[in-house]
């Protein structure tokens, strides 16, 4: 256990470095030892209105699609489960492009703004985990499911292209940016909102720790145990909505940090217990979209956010199917 502890303190001293370092680097570098005193009207603009944001919704979205997939995969008992790959991403893509691509026609609806875009992505990424839950039960196989999620999110592409078609050129152009997926187009206006999901569904994770530790053991033990299996579904499916969804609505879909990042937990923890993976999960993925996030600023075009954490989560699926 003393063990352990050092990897939570070495993370979170990681995390403020990492945090530091992502405000700091870009096109323009902007010295961490000389905060508010040195800088000119610009760099205390694009420090204070860009990057302090940007670093800020980079933490939150790492953490929440980590812990995500993590109680997905103990959802599905499926160690490739994730919001991307099972289509949970699509369906809040879905959610978006309709609120976005229809506005024409849902007037009222599209006024409510950055809230109204963050509850149709979770209304559409609720909608699609519901789905897998069901078909879940149906099917016993992890690649079986994995393949039914795959034709999840190949519809869901379809129905939004339907929507591109009758989209007018300026909704589109919109929501074809959104779907590069970005963390820069977050202010502080949008923040409080995103931070307030993300938060509200960390916290109904941190109820299920010890439901999700019973279901590791199979349904059956955790019902022994005292555990309600009909609730726990519908806290997981809420979480899963609240995180998946909520990050979505405002950075665009962001690939593979859902699958990869348990698994990176569990491995240096060396333990499933959620006591420990869950906080550990949170924070390596704050670490990790930080790093995306600074590497992608690095150079005069920053790149998309979801290029990077494909490049950093792609091998370590290769890497789990292989060691299977």
């Amino acid at each position: 256990m003393k063990g352990k502890r050092y990897i939570y303190i070495v993370l979170t001293v990681l995390l403020v470095v990492l945090f530091a370092l992502d405000t700091c680097c870009g096109s323009i570098w902007i010295s961490p030892f000389s905060i508010g005193t040195d800088w000119s009207p610009v760099e205390r603009q694009i420090f204070l209105n860009l990057r302090l944001p940007k670093a800020l919704t980079a933490l939150l979205a790492g953490a929440a699609l980590s812990v995500a997939g993590l109680i997905m995969q103990t959802l599905f008992r499926n160690p490739l489960a994730g919001p991307y790959i099972l289509g949970v991403s699509s369906g809040a893509s879905i959610g978006v492009a309709f609120l976005t691509m229809c506005s024409t026609m849902l007037a009222g609806m599209a006024s409510v703004g950055t809230l109204g875009i963050a509850v149709s992505a979770i209304i559409g990424s609720t909608i699609v985990l519901l789905m897998v839950m069901v078909v879940a039960k149906r099917v016993k196989s992890s690649v079986s499911l994995l393949i039914v999620g795959i034709m999840i999110g190949s519809i869901a592409g379809a129905l939004v292209n339907l929507m591109q078609n009758y989209a007018n050129p300026d909704s589109l152009k919109l929501f074809i940016v959104w779907t590069l997926g970005s963390l820069g187009g977050v202010g502080w206006s949008q923040l409080p909102v995103m931070a307030g999901i993300v938060i509200a569904g960390l916290t109904v994770s941190l109820l299920l720790m010890k439901p999700l530790n019973g279901l590791l053991l199979g349904e059956d033990y955790a019902r022994g145990l005292g555990v309600n299996i009909s609730r726990t579904r519908w806290m997981i499916v809420a979480a899963t909505g609240l995180l998946a969804g909520g990050v979505t609505a405002f950075c665009g879909p962001i690939a593979f940090v859902g699958v990869a990042v348990p698994h990176i937990a569990r491995m240096w923890l060396g333990s499933t217990n959620h006591r420990l993976t869950l906080p550990a999960s949170a924070l390596i993925g704050g670490n990790l979209l930080l790093i995306c996030d600074t590497l992608c600023n690095i150079g005069t075009y920053p790149l998309p956010i979801s290029t990077m954490s494909a490049l950093f989560g792609a091998p370590i699926i290769i890497w789990i199917i292989l060691r299977k």
